[in-house]
């Protein structure tokens, strides 16, 4: 019997050592991990910074040919989307709507912040070919335009055969094969007509967006909307009923995914106005409208300001607690309300 009790007690300390072990291999390879963890949520923290914004002057001057000594019109316009599509691709961790691998696979701020940023780029190039460029609508539409408008209509979120950033860069490339021709005197081929009905008709999709972003963010909250879809025109139809009234409310999960959205685009809307205000300056002046301009993009600029706060905040209009998508769709509906104004200027005699 005794010689059993210790053949059991044996075995247990056995068993117990071979736990020890265990928890000791456990532990030494827990730390490695928790450390690849904190500098991967570091990393991740870096890249989630927002670029700073350019000077669009001095973007055109880098961008210009050397042999020019005067700045054409376009310039500005073309090198703000060059510069802006490069700083897309080149800032804090590259592009990373597309990557798969962490942490860019686990941020959301940033991708958001880069498709707001895409889809103005691909409005304006879309302009510029269809409108800027051409002088009426049976002229031939530019050689590079057309490379780089639907280079820039590539999937966003495309890692490989081919990959996202190498279809941008084709369109980056075709552009400055525009400049480069914008800025030739000899070849004529190349313009950019500054009119205010091509600035008018841009400035239209300028306003369809900014109105869908304020009625993204104001829907954090949720709103019983009335139905105005067939408003203003009493024999107007539409292709299946709806109900009188509407229930609007952006998704929980969504709520950051719009703000950041917000600010990516606004983001591009400033430099893209910037230098709408050099090469339109005297179509503007001739509207009296410099000053409406001027105003659209101090709305914007304010929706840049820092937000302090780790997560965006979503309490309730008059609650406790701030409400970040309330105060970014105030910002939004006025610079889309001085938009309205400004479109009118311009189609005025």
């Amino acid at each position: 019997m005794k010689d059993k009790l210790l053949d059991i007690a044996d075995r247990l300390r056995g068993s117990g050592a071979g736990r020890s072990s265990d928890d000791r291999k456990l532990a030494r390879l827990g730390v490695p991990l928790l450390v690849v963890l904190l500098v991967l949520i570091v990393i991740g923290i870096y890249w989630s910074a927002e670029p700073d914004r350019f000077d669009v002057r001095e973007a055109a001057a880098q961008h210009a040919p050397e042999t020019s000594s005067k700045l054409t019109t376009g310039s500005y316009t073309t090198s703000a989307v060059i510069a802006t599509m490069e700083t897309l691709l080149n800032k804090r961790g590259g592009y990373l709507s597309n990557d798969i691998m962490p942490p860019s696979v686990w941020l959301d701020n940033i991708p958001n912040w880069e498709f707001g940023v895409l889809v103005q780029m691909r409005d304006m190039t879309r302009a510029m070919r269809n409108d800027y460029s051409r002088s009426q609508s049976q002229s031939v539409e530019d050689e590079d335009l057309i490379v780089a408008e639907p280079n820039f209509h590539f999937d966003n979120n495309s890692w490989f055969l081919p990959a996202t950033e190498s279809e941008y860069r084709k369109g980056i490339d075709a552009l400055y094969g525009y400049l480069e021709r914008l800025q030739d005197p000899e070849n004529p081929e190349a313009q950019f007509y500054a009119r205010a009905d091509n600035l008018r008709e841009w400035l239209g999709q300028v306003e369809k967006r900014l109105g869908s972003l304020s009625q993204r963010l104001s829907a954090s909250v949720g709103q019983v909307r009335l139905n105005t879809d067939l408003a203003g025109d009493a024999e107007a139809v539409q292709s299946t009923e709806t109900s009188s009234q509407v229930v609007v409310k952006t998704p929980w999960t969504e709520i950051d995914d719009v703000f950041y959205e917000t600010r990516g685009a606004a983001w591009a809307l400033i430099h893209l106005l910037k230098a709408a205000e050099i090469d339109f300056k005297a179509v503007l002046d001739d509207k009296n409208a410099l000053v409406s301009l001027r105003q659209i993009v101090r709305e914007l600029e304010a929706t840049q300001e820092t937000v302090w706060s780790p997560i965006i905040l979503n309490g309730s209009g008059f609650g406790l607690f701030a409400n970040h998508s309330l105060v970014m769709a105030s910002y939004i509906s006025r610079a889309n309300a001085a938009v309205i104004d400004l479109r009118a200027l311009l189609a005025q005699g």
